[in-house]
């Protein structure tokens, strides 16, 4: 069995040190190789050595030693050793070190007295410990600080041992005395712990005599004020309201750690508005006041459960919460956009809409590396509070179409998709987003925004001149035709008449040839003579992204652009009058469209053109040449018809998902009424009065029986032993995240006492035991719960398996009781979670979640599997 100790060192056995050369350097006078010999013996130790031979000799060369040092490194080996025999009684030569730990109790150094306390503190065994009681208690008069509150803890510790009673009979009364005079602030603080754990109601007396005083007590102290008022609360809830004054007065102190506890406290036992409010005003001031990023995140995390169960008191501090915004930490500030979300309402959504902006505005400056990913996470907060208020769209689209060209590529993407939904969901600002859309279009650089903002331009420019507009901004983006060129041995030729004679030696004779990146190619004979390979044309200074971006061989763009022009020349052939600009306009779309299958069937790319582009480019041709108005209502009707079905049905199921969340309860039948205006209320403050009142709407809405889920319990409890055993054991299993805890009942079913009963486990699989459970005593017919705490590594499956081992004092022999395997499924600690689109995809890319395999490879092994199933 692993034991507890203070001292954890890592120690290689691969090389440890021999037990005679150790024993060599304690019987020495050098005090230096006696620090280091203490050293490896303590590691020898802790790694699971006995080296029962160096007793004798620390007793003699070890303990007589005045170094410091060496007394030191003598106290935690006393520590580590074991100090009884197998059948749990003082070994006899454990009586030899009692009178160096009294003669170190009444040393003339401080130190030494201080540090044997402490050691005292960590002793369990009575025989050891009851010939040095008065020495401890003299130590409580001491003049040094350092010595008295030690003394305290080891008086407390002596008490709290199972036959402590009996060897301190007066000691809480001695501690109160102490606690009365005690002038240093950790003595007294030990000594109202220890009457808080060992005499409660002394504390408890102690504390309301002394109410005025406590915010001028120390830190420790409020401290252990705090935890004693929340164990009296929780047993007797009734009592609360005089402590909650306490409360109070202490959230003014001058720690922050103090304050920190008096709001959790104050939340954990009123539900009264003006101890929520206080209490989250805490919680506000700490955002601001504190430097270190994990303080604020802790507090936003209480900032967040106090918005679960008291939204509308948190609705007010929303702009103190937005505040934690100028943290340049992602973490924070995504947590605070998290919780801001959840607490807009129509008074107060113009200021937080306000407060976004101008952090959007700020991120222009690029002084921080991640002003990226924090300008996204603005645009999705602005996006969420544009679609629950739209009449704050106005506002900020305008602002955020300037990011459309923005170099994040997620950032400039939620911009597109928030003009998308908004420009359908407010049908007032579709000319003012066409129009300020149609003047930045050009400035947008990432395929998939430019694909997005065309489908917006083809399905919501409607007028005449919007549509001419919408045209011309895509003719000037792609610049001029054609796309490459082909020159004749130094000889300027027109456009079309070499693509006409590259494509007729094309089909004369072709060969395949490896390109320089790899990859295959068709390449004519006779251009290898006549003509020199074709070149792409990269266009002028003028000419736009959409052109660069097909140049690199973007054909799926190319669709986008094809179907966009398809659509706005349809559309042109309702509001244009004049047949001529109709078709001079068609005849135009067809020829780019033209362009970019030339493109798409060149070698001038490593890539050709992919069917479903290819097919999508040569339907929208055939289409212009021959229209039909069953085909015009499909292109102009249908495709905005599906996206305002796609948002509704997206608002359905956001509003199911709120829905799921809020958890129903009802109070039950026999559960008590309780008048509120038939009690008496003398004596009662006002907050006490509020708190009355939240505890019945409580008990009327059965939030009180919200986390009761027993029959959710039951049904998760495995059954390690059988019903015949004499030991019957079954276990609670909880996940949570990568940390699994066992909760393991064991009953005795016998009518005997069992001793030593221990719960031995093992593991197969990526999971690891944390601790080992200790060996317990069960009466006759008693129970025992028994904890175990296990690590996950990874996303395997796990086996947990194990036995109970105990003794009987009928038998000598050690008996086993062997328990059920535990199966701890992958899905067991794998939660669904939701995320955007845009998440996803970053996410997959980044993890490469793909199987990549070699083609080549992977074709010689089928030929080999192939040929053994033919059999040759």
């Amino acid at each position: 069995m692993e034991k507890s100790c203070s001292l954890l060192i890592y120690f290689d056995k691969g090389t440890p040190a021999i037990a005679n050369e150790i024993k060599e350097a304690l019987e020495g006078n050098d005090d230096y190789a006696k620090i280091e010999a203490m050293k490896k013996a303590i590691m020898l130790l802790l790694n699971g050595e006995t080296l029962p031979q160096l007793f004798i000799t620390i007793v003699r060369y070890v303990l007589p030693s005045e170094d410091h040092t060496v007394q030191k490194l003598l106290l935690l080996y006393l520590e580590i050793i074991e100090k009884t025999d197998a059948k749990g009684k003082v070994m006899p030569e454990m009586i030899l070190i009692c009178q160096n730990l009294r003669n170190n109790l009444q040393h003339p150094n401080e130190y030494i007295r201080g540090v044997t306390l402490r050691f005292l503190c960590r002793l369990n065994e009575a025989e050891i410990i009851e010939p040095l009681i008065p020495s401890v208690l003299q130590n409580l008069e001491h003049r040094h600080p350092f010595i008295r509150r030690n003394a305290i803890l080891a008086v407390m510790t002596i008490y709290k041992l199972p036959q402590g009673e009996q060897l301190l009979v007066d000691a809480p009364e001695m501690i109160e005395k102490v606690l009365s005079t005690e002038q240093d602030p950790s003595a007294k603080r030990n000594a109202f712990l220890m009457l808080f754990t060992c005499a409660q109601d002394r504390a408890i007396n102690y504390l309301l005599t002394h109410v005025d005083r406590v915010p001028e007590w120390g830190e420790l102290l409020q401290m252990v004020v705090l935890e004693l008022i929340r164990k009296v609360c929780r047993t007797n809830r009734g009592e609360k309201g005089k402590y909650i004054k306490i409360i109070i007065s202490l959230l003014n102190a001058p720690s922050t750690a103090v304050i920190y506890e008096c709001a959790g406290t104050l939340v954990s036992l009123s539900s009264a508005p003006t101890a929520i409010r206080a209490a989250a005003n805490t919680y506000c001031q700490l955002l601001l006041s504190q430097s270190d990023n994990n303080v604020k995140l802790i507090v936003l995390d209480r900032l967040n459960e106090l918005k679960s169960s008291h939204r509308d008191i948190m609705v007010d501090m929303i702009m103190d919460v937005l505040r934690a915004l100028s943290s340049p930490n992602l973490d924070i500030r995504r947590k605070t956009l998290d919780i801001v979300l959840e607490l807009i309402t129509p008074r107060n959504i113009n200021e937080v809409v306000l407060t976004l902006k101008k952090e959007v505005v700020k991120t222009q400056s690029g002084e921080l590396e991640k002003n990226g990913e924090y300008r996204q996470m603005l645009i999705q907060a602005i996006h969420s509070c544009a679609i629950k208020f739209p009449e704050v769209a106005s506002t900020v689209v305008h602002l955020l179409m300037d990011f459309l060209g923005d170099s994040n590529v997620a950032s400039a993407i939620d911009v597109v998709v928030f003009v998308r939904e908004i420009i359908e969901t407010n049908p007032k600002l579709r000319v003012s987003i066409i129009t300020r859309l149609l003047d930045t279009f050009y400035q947008i650089r990432a395929a998939r925004v430019c694909s997005c903002a065309l489908w917006i331009i083809g399905e919501y420019c409607l007028s005449l001149s919007e549509v001419e507009n919408g045209i011309a901004t895509i003719k000037q983006c792609l610049g001029d035709l054609p796309f490459f060129s082909v020159s004749e041995e130094g000889e300027a030729t027109d456009s079309s008449k070499k693509v006409q004679q590259v494509n007729a030696t094309t089909v004369s004779s072709r060969r395949p040839a490896v390109l320089a990146d790899g990859t295959y190619a068709t390449q004519s004979a006779a251009s290898e003579t006549a003509f020199s390979p074709p070149t792409l044309v990269q266009g002028s200074l003028s000419s736009g992204n959409l052109r660069s971006l097909l140049l690199t061989g973007d054909f799926f763009l190319g669709a986008v652009v094809a179907c966009t022009l398809t659509k706005l020349v349809l559309r042109l052939e309702e509001v244009q009058p004049s047949k001529a600009e109709v078709n001079k306009a068609s005849s135009q779309a067809l020829l780019i469209m033209v362009s970019m299958l030339q493109l798409g069937q060149s070698s001038v790319l490593p890539h050709p053109i992919d069917n479903d582009s290819y097919d999508r480019i040569v339907l929208c041709i055939r289409l212009l040449c021959n229209t039909g108005d069953d085909i015009r209502k499909i292109w102009l009707q249908s495709c905005r018809q599906s996206y305002v079905k796609m948002l509704a049905d997206k608002q359905l199921r956001e509003t199911e998902e709120i829905k799921a969340k809020a958890q129903i309860s009802y109070a039950q039948p026999d559960d008590l009424i309780d008048f509120y205006h038939l009690k008496s209320r003398k004596g009662m403050s006002q907050l006490e009065l509020e708190d009355e009142v939240q505890d019945d709407l409580k008990r009327a809405t059965g939030e009180f029986i919200k986390d009761g889920d027993d029959a959710n319990k039951l049904n998760r409890i495995l059954q390690l032993t059988g019903f015949s055993d004499p030991v019957y054991a079954e276990a609670y299993v909880t996940v949570h995240h990568y940390d699994i805890v066992l909760d393991v009942t064991v009953i005795n079913r016998t009518k005997e006492t069992l001793q030593n009963l221990c719960l031995e486990l093992a593991t197969m699989g990526d999971l690891k035991l944390v601790d080992r459970p200790q060996n317990y005593t069960l009466a006759p017919e008693s129970s025992k719960q028994i904890k175990a705490n296990i690590k996950v590594s990874s996303t395997e499956t796990g086996v947990i398996f194990g036995n109970i081992v105990y003794e009987t004092s009928n038998v000598h022999e050690r008996m086993v009781v062997v328990l059920n395997d535990i199966h701890i499924d992958i899905m067991d600690y794998i939660s669904p979670a939701v995320c955007t689109d845009v998440a996803f995809r970053t996410m997959w890319a980044e993890f490469e979640w793909e199987n990549k395999v070699n083609l080549a490879v992977l074709i010689w092994f089928s030929q080999m599997v192939t040929s053994d199933l033919m059999g040759t």
